[in-house]
């Protein structure tokens, strides 16, 4: 694909003139300044991510690299669980995901489409909001910030490696130095981590402030749709897209805390606590823009009971009328004389009843939720009782 189909890739969606309908296409992890070197390296291409060879790559600069640097001494760089977590890992997790974050996303916004779910009147609205993510996805200014900060963080990290890591700092007798080891991970490894993770979540939010528009547009839902939610149901599940991601980040915080575990610095209270808030952290990330869609859900539940509750009083009452020649209550001879006969909408007034206005539920956001504790599991069964550590995070998964 050359740079006319990379145009009409990024490019404002726009009704077809055939169909009327909006295609769009927001591909969360193409477009900016590292999708560009990337791609000047041969390292992707237009029409393929290539996650795979290119998880190996960057995996091995973050981690082999160092891991030969320090030839010396490698039980000390292999026995560090955060040189596991963070750069092999977190590392490989990260750019594997971008594949599955594409697809996952790609499908939730085409549903909208194929349904179809937004009013024909806002598509134009629409079209400008997907224009406006790919603005902010593809922007330099972010990618400098994500690797500015992501600098700073490693400048932080490598600050709380333990003296006893010899891999990074040599205990020399006249001060300790840092290794060539250690300096390559202040230098590539960490920044590397620090930035993949925050461009992630850049891309993330920008994902949440797209959805949060469309929220606010107008929505052609039903409440009789099967699936509870006005057809909206199929949202709900988009977190799972993030597995991987979650679990590379997942995986770096629960290095952190089996180092603490290793020396014994934390109890199983802490622990638990530790655990339960970094999961709420999690879903909080996810749950969020979703919940932007509750407003339009309860006002078609409220809009739909009223109406709903206006016609079946017309017709239970012409239907008494029927059977008994009169109402009972508030009997009026111009309704008995009217002629126009309703419906009865009995189930459709039990279904904008039964409508829910929430679109997550525990069962939607399980897989990811256990990507998030699967790490944490594995560090407190290391030091911890397994049978504490199993059941703190099955009551977790069933919260």
């Amino acid at each position: 694909m050359g740079a006319k189909g990379e145009a009409a890739e990024n490019a404002a969606p726009t009704p077809t003139a055939a169909s009327g309908e909006t295609s769009f296409e927001f591909l969360a992890f193409r477009g900016g300044p590292f999708y560009d070197l990337q791609k000047r390296f041969a390292l992707l291409e237009d029409h393929a991510l290539r996650a795979g060879p290119r998880a190996l790559i960057f995996t091995a600069l973050a981690w082999l690299v160092p891991l030969v640097l320090s030839i010396t001494d490698p039980r000390s760089y292999l026995a560090d669980p955060g040189v596991w977590a963070k750069f092999l890992i977190a590392v490989g997790a990260f750019l594997l995901a971008e594949q599955q974050v594409e697809c996952g996303l790609r499908m939730k916004l085409g549903q909208f489409v194929r349904a179809p779910l937004i009013a024909p009147h806002s598509l134009p609205a629409a079209g400008d909001a997907v224009a406006m993510a790919l603005r902010r996805r593809d922007s330099a200014l972010a990618e400098a910030v994500c690797l500015g900060f992501g600098i700073m963080l490693s400048v932080v990290a490598f600050t709380g490696i333990s003296p006893a890591a010899s891999w990074a700092v040599d205990p020399a007798p006249d001060g300790p130095r840092i290794t060539p080891a250690g300096w390559w991970a202040l230098f590539v490894s960490l920044p590397l981590f620090g930035f993949l993770f925050l461009r992630g979540l850049w891309r993330h939010l920008v994902w949440a402030l797209l959805l949060r528009k469309i929220a606010t547009l107008d929505l052609r839902l039903v409440a009789t749709h099967p699936d509870g939610n006005g057809g909206l149901a199929f949202l709900a599940d988009y977190p799972n897209a993030y597995m991987l991601s979650v679990l590379g980040a997942s995986s770096a915080v629960a290095a952190a805390v089996a180092k603490h575990l290793a020396h014994e610095t934390i109890s199983m209270t802490t622990f638990t606590s530790i655990t339960g808030g970094w999961l709420a952290i999690v879903l909080a990330l996810f749950v969020l823009p979703l919940a932007a869609f509750s407003s339009p859900l309860v006002r078609l539940k409220e809009s739909g009971v009223l109406v709903c509750g206006a016609q079946a009083t017309r017709f239970q009452r012409a239907a008494e009328r029927k059977a008994l020649g009169a109402n009972v209550v508030a009997d009026s001879p111009e309704e008995r004389d009217e002629k126009e006969e309703t419906s009865d909408v009995s189930k459709q007034f039990d279904a904008f009843r039964k409508l829910s206005g929430v679109l997550v539920n525990r069962f939607a956001v399980l897989p990811v939720a256990a990507a998030a504790l699967l790490p944490f599991a594995i560090a407190g069964a290391m030091k911890l009782p397994f049978k504490e550590v199993f059941s703190v995070l099955k009551k977790l998964l069933l919260l």
